[in-house]
């Protein structure tokens, strides 16, 4: 009850302080619009967000600027991540004198963990550069700009935020995936499996190995949001192997626990007659899209198959670009794509990927 009662005197310090901080700089004509936009910003982020910033070794009541007309005007901004509320950052704002006339701000973050993973240096790096790197924010002389570069930082933050748990989910999916691959596959049905059967020699199962010559290779995953998608690609000489093939590839319990697992499409010339099909798999027009890449890559005698594992996220259009991408890079590592380039009288090398 007591800190609870503590930690609420310290917030309204905090306040009164930056509220006395703000009046002072309005008493001064040319720091009007600072005290200005500082107002704005506490209507827009809460009493709390604000505080001014002490320098080391200074008293806590005592803003960050000296008697110097030079020294710049520090204060902190506390911020929650917009999908993502538990977590917050700390950004230092720090205003030059000739802002903003003829300077802009320079934001640093403080925080030197978003959540449970230590920032980088390229982070620390790009923030500090916001207002003059090409990816930040476009500054104007006489215009207040901190609002923006604010909401720039966020996102920004938030990006690398989700990157590092969409790793850190793929990791945990491919080591799961790799312990999988340790195990026997294929268990017993209790649909299947007579009552009275106990003998493990007795389990109904379909039989998935593929003949010695057909070899499915796999490209690396691209992740997004928690979202992971795998490009797999094979060569096959007539379409009676592709229901082998793919459920080849299902009896893998990893991949069957996917949202869409086997999105595929197949392009196979027998004789003179080209035979082709896809399969949306659960996504809508992504089969297609599959076989429109085929075609336009004029490449035959292939089965693509991409699986996408929903991450919680919904992407919108982009799930569409990495499965296109997922099922391009496996055909660059299965060197499809070299053999066309090739016959167009190109090369290029085959990409990174696994041969199973």
């Amino acid at each position: 009850m007591d800190t609870q009662a503590s930690d609420q005197d310290a917030a309204t310090d905090t306040a009164t302080e930056l509220r006395d901080f703000v009046a002072k700089l309005m008493q001064r004509s040319d720091l009007e619009s600072v005290a200005s936009e500082i107002d704005v910003l506490q209507s827009i982020y809460g009493d709390h967000a604000i505080k001014c910033h002490s320098s080391p070794g200074s008293p806590s009541s005592h803003p960050s600027r000296s008697s110097s007309a030079s020294d710049a005007i520090r204060y902190e901004v506390s911020l929650n991540l917009p999908s993502h509320e538990d977590i917050s950052i700390r950004i230092l704002v720090s205003i030059p004198p000739t802002y903003p006339a003829s300077s802009p701000p320079q934001l640093q973050l403080l925080s030197r963990y978003i959540g449970a993973f230590g920032v980088d240096s390229s982070l620390f790096g790009s923030i500090l550069r916001t207002f003059i790197s090409i990816s930040g924010v476009e500054w104007t002389p006489e215009s207040v700009c901190v609002f923006d570069g604010l909401q720039n930082v966020l996102e920004r933050c938030e990006v690398w935020y989700e990157d590092r748990i969409s790793r850190e989910t793929a990791g945990e999916l491919l080591r799961e995936d790799a312990l999988t691959r340790n195990h026997v596959l294929v268990e017993p049905d209790e649909h299947l499996v007579s009552p009275s059967t106990a003998d493990e020699n007795d389990r109904v199962s379909f039989d998935t190995t593929l003949p010695e010559d057909i070899k499915i290779v796999e490209a690396e995953p691209i992740v997004d949001r928690k979202s992971i998608f795998i490009g797999r690609a094979c060569r096959i000489s007539h379409p009676s192997q592709v229901p082998l093939i793919l459920n080849n590839i299902m009896s893998d319990r990893h991949v069957s626990r996917a949202a869409h697992p086997i999105i595929n499409a197949w392009r196979c010339q027998v004789d003179s007659v080209l035979h082709q099909d896809n399969d949306d798999d659960g996504e809508t027009a992504a089969g297609s899209r599959l076989a429109h890449l085929l075609s336009i890559l004029e490449i035959n005698n292939v089965l693509v198959v991409v699986t996408r594992w929903f991450g919680g996220i919904h992407l919108g259009p982009d799930r569409f670009k990495h499965i296109n991408h997922a099922a391009r890079n496996a055909l660059e590592v299965g060197g499809f794509l070299e053999q066309t380039d090739e016959s167009r009288g190109g090369g290029r090398n085959a990409g990174k990927g696994r041969k199973r």
